[in-house]
């Protein structure tokens, strides 16, 4: 034990540029995670996961950063155990896209296939995870230090986990593969599908943000092999997060930029900002109308025309409608359209309809 610490003792502690950079996505990183996990509504089940994202890729970063900088040794029992958490980081991105544009909930009996090649990984390591002290200095000196004597072992030592490790690699690069095509896949089929938002104050739309989430998600994936191209171990993988630092920096600029931080409604009075002064309306009162007079029966329903009805700003309904329920104003109104159809089609009194006709009479165009 005292050849292993005298070892342990003499692995260097460096900090520059790039330790402090890598702490710098770090802490961006579980800011947002966690601002975005405590504040955002449990209805934005897509923001939820893009949460618990970026909180998986900061403990994967801590971990990078404790090996770059040498600070692992104070906590070697922790080496490679954020592993399992890598093969996370590709689902977590697609299910983030898939919620966000099909817009159906995540579930633990039809998702959990995406989570089960780190969940698998981590049992084929629990036999690393209680290898003693000597193992787990000689696996991080192997990875940074290579030239650095090794600690002694015990003699019985089974290295059969090795097998399933050795190949971490090629796990982690067939992970993102698969997730990128699936997450091209999605943007692909949903940009047919893609509407205009009625919502003027989203500078950023859920197709572009999703695009662009995809686009990391490619760029994280070539980046990656690179570094594994030309590096044996994890010796490059601060390259990855130095790269992981300018994508969190700028999701919380995107995310801050939206903020209503900069609206002028965010410290003003009503009688400020509002033409109806002391005028507030509810998605409850909304739907009350929209239902109670049958709005959505006429081809010409629109934004602008609801607004005038409930004497309101169309800015003001239409930010109601999108943030309550997450669409805009056509989808909000087709919701209403399409139930009614449903019944339609299956009621005698409108058999004698063709489906265009029944389309026409719920007040489609």
């Amino acid at each position: 034990m005292e050849q292993v610490q005298q070892i342990i003792d003499q692995i260097p502690i460096r900090h520059n540029f790039v330790s402090y950079f890598i702490s710098l996505g770090i802490f961006i990183g579980l800011l947002i995670s966690l601002v975005i996990l405590l504040r955002t509504s449990k209805k934005s089940k897509a923001f939820r996961i893009y949460g618990w994202s970026l909180l998986i890729q900061s403990i994967i970063a801590t971990d990078v950063f404790l090996c770059y900088t040498g600070l692992i040794k104070y906590v070697l029992h922790f080496n490679d155990s954020t592993e399992p958490l890598v093969l996370l980081l590709a689902p977590s991105i697609y299910l983030f896209v898939y919620s966000l544009l099909v817009r159906k909930p995540i579930t633990i009996k039809k998702h959990s296939v995406h989570f089960l090649p780190a969940i698998l990984y981590f049992f084929t390591q629990i036999q690393y995870y209680l290898e003693p002290i000597s193992v787990k200095v000689n696996a991080y000196l192997g990875a940074y230090y290579p030239h650095v004597k090794r600690a002694v072992v015990p003699e019985n030592t089974d290295y059969t986990y090795q097998l399933i490790k050795d190949e971490f690699r090629w796990l982690v690069l067939f992970s993102f593969v698969f997730y990128i095509v699936l997450s091209i896949r999605l943007i692909i089929i949903h940009k047919a599908k893609r509407a205009k938002t009625n919502s003027e104050y989203t500078r950023i739309d859920k197709f572009d943000f999703s695009k662009n989430t995809s686009i990391g998600l490619l760029a994280f994936f070539l980046l990656i092999f690179i570094v594994y191209l030309n590096y044996d171990d994890d010796g490059g993988d601060h390259y990855i997060f130095i790269f992981h630092t300018i994508i969190v920096t700028i999701t919380g600029i995107v995310l801050l930029s939206e903020s209503r931080f900069f609206e002028n409604s965010w410290i003003a009075d009503k009688y400020e900002t509002s033409s109806y002064k002391g005028q507030e309306i509810s998605i409850d009162e909304i739907k009350n109308f929209v239902e109670s007079k049958e709005f959505y029966l006429t081809s010409s329903a629109s934004l602008k025309r609801l607004s005038e009805e409930l004497n309101s700003s169309a800015n003001y309904i239409s930010q109601i409608i999108n943030t309550s329920t997450g669409l805009n104003f056509n989808d909000f109104i087709n919701q209403y359209r399409i139930e009614l159809s449903k019944k339609r089609l299956t009621d005698p009194e409108y058999a004698h309809l063709t489906i265009e006709a029944i389309g026409n009479s719920v007040g489609f165009n």
